[in-house]
Formats: structure tokens, C-alpha cells, sequence
């Protein structure tokens, strides 16, 4: 994935607030920039402490129509038991429908399944850099209208934004691929429908390949961030054997 993932030891997720360098989350926001996904290994962390790391890096925000925490209406579990099929998952922006979504998502490993149930992830900045040239050219300038699917909201909720099609970074300056799931990108702007669907679809492929996914194989004790604004992620429900528990905190906006 071109070194869009880092392990990063010596963070301490669940110490109390007082106790954490004032500078250790502006460290994370870096690394969360440059290199898209951090995995903080082995963590003695509660929902309590999970939600006072979060909170380090900005307000919290919920998807609305998830399934809240008892206790933490700020996360949310995520969850294959008492399912009779596996939850779906495809590669996707969190919540990519408003117009501010969520800078960064986090998940703690609650339960951890005896086999499968990884996580992967796409290097969106590479994403970019390796569109064919003719292809960044057309799509300059371009957004792309995501919309809310598989969630029910009142009429009050955001289910419509429109994203660029090339999005620039506001920690790292650099440019990535701001795409989702085929289903919620459903237009391109200045184009006719079928050549958008057609472009979303070739996007969308290219900038999932294997040859650009990071899979996570989850360990009891992991914490893991990522940025929002330069991966996908999607969980691999395929081949699970056990209860796959996980709670997801997410960061409305970038600092600054």
C-alpha cells in the first residue's frame, strides 16, 4: 500500500486526559496524514478512555440510523453477533453523504473472531498519482453527488454532497482520489449520466485494486485511526468463524 500504514508504539489510548501529552495528538494528526491508517497495538483501553482519545483530536460525530453503544452514544458497535448472514461491507468513505464528513474513524477491538473479519484499506494519494493523465485531466475541477444508502433518516438529515473528484489534503497538501462505494456516488458534475456511471465505476476499480490494499488482521488490544479524506476501508466478513465485536468512534473535522 506504499507505506500508507504505520504502527505507532508507545501511545497510550486509555490514560486520563491530564496525563497525555498536550502534543501527542497533533503528532497523530501528521502521521494520520501522511501515512492514512495508524494501528496502535496492544491497548488496556475502555469505551471511556476510547472516547477521551478521540476527543483529543476534535468533537465527535454519530452516523445517524447506526446502532449506538449503551452508555456512549458517541460510538457506535459494530457487530456480526446474532446475525444469521454476515454483515456486507464494501469499500467506502464514512458517511460521505454530508457535507462535512467525519476526518478521521476509529475502531476498538471489543471481540475478536477465531478466523477472517480483517480489515482493508486504499491508498487514496496513490490513487490519484497513478490515474491515467487523460483521466486527471477530464476530471479537474469535477465533484462527484454522494448520497446516503442503506440508513433510514427523518427529513431533517443531510442524505445529498457534493465532494470534488480530487480532493487536496488541508494537513499534508497533497492530492487523493475522494471516492465511495459505486451505490453512493451517483453523478459527476458536467457529465451525462451514463459516462458518470461508467467513470465511478472505472475510479472506483482502479482505485481498489490489490496491488493498493492494506488488509489488517486484527489482534486482541488494537486501536485503529485512519483519515477519511486519504483511504477507503471496508471490513471482509467473508470466512468469519467466532463473534466479531467492534466499537467505532468518528472526528467531525480537521484542527485548524
Amino acid at each position: 500500500m506504499n507505506q500508507v500504514v504505520l504502527s505507532v508504539v508507545g501511545v497510550a489510548v486509555g490514560l486520563p486526559l491530564e496525563d497525555v501529552d498536550a502534543g501527542t495528538a497533533a503528532k497523530l494528526r501528521r502521521l494520520l496524514a501522511d501515512h492514512g491508517v495508524l494501528i496502535l497495538p496492544g491497548q488496556q483501553v475502555d469505551d471511556a478512555g476510547f472516547v477521551a482519545f478521540l476527543e483529543q483530536f476534535g468533537d465527535l460525530m454519530f452516523t445517524k440510523g447506526e446502532t449506538p453503544v449503551t452508555g456512549f452514544p458517541d460510538l457506535n458497535v459494530i457487530t456480526n453477533v446474532g446475525r444469521k448472514t454476515p454483515p456486507r461491507s464494501v469499500f467506502h468513505v464514512d458517511t460521505s453523504y454530508v457535507r462535512r464528513p467525519p476526518a478521521y474513524t476509529a475502531l476498538r477491538a471489543v471481540t475478536i473472531p477465531a478466523q477472517g473479519g480483517e480489515t482493508l484499506f486504499t491508498n487514496q494519494y496513490r490513487a490519484y498519482e497513478t490515474l491515467p493523465a487523460e483521466v486527471r485531466a477530464l476530471l479537474v475541477g469535477r465533484t462527484i453527488r454522494h448520497v446516503v444508502t442503506g440508513l433510514e433518516l427523518s427529513g431533517d438529515d443531510e442524505t445529498a454532497a457534493e465532494h470534488p473528484v480530487f480532493r487536496r489534503h488541508p494537513v499534508s497538501g497533497r492530492t487523493s482520489l475522494f471516492i465511495s462505494t459505486p451505490e453512493r456516488c451517483v453523478s459527476i458534475s458536467g457529465m451525462a449520466d451514463a459516462q458518470a456511471r461508467e467513470m465511478i465505476a472505472f475510479l472506483y476499480a482502479h482505485s481498489t485494486a490489490a496491488a493498493n490494499t492494506y488488509r489488517h488482521v486484527w489482534s486482541p488490544g488494537d486501536v485503529v485511526m485512519w483519515d477519511n479524506g486519504c483511504v477507503l476501508h471496508r471490513a471482509d466478513h467473508a470466512h468469519v468463524a467466532g463473534d466479531r465485536v467492534m466499537h467505532r468512534g468518528m472526528v467531525s473535522a480537521y484542527a485548524g
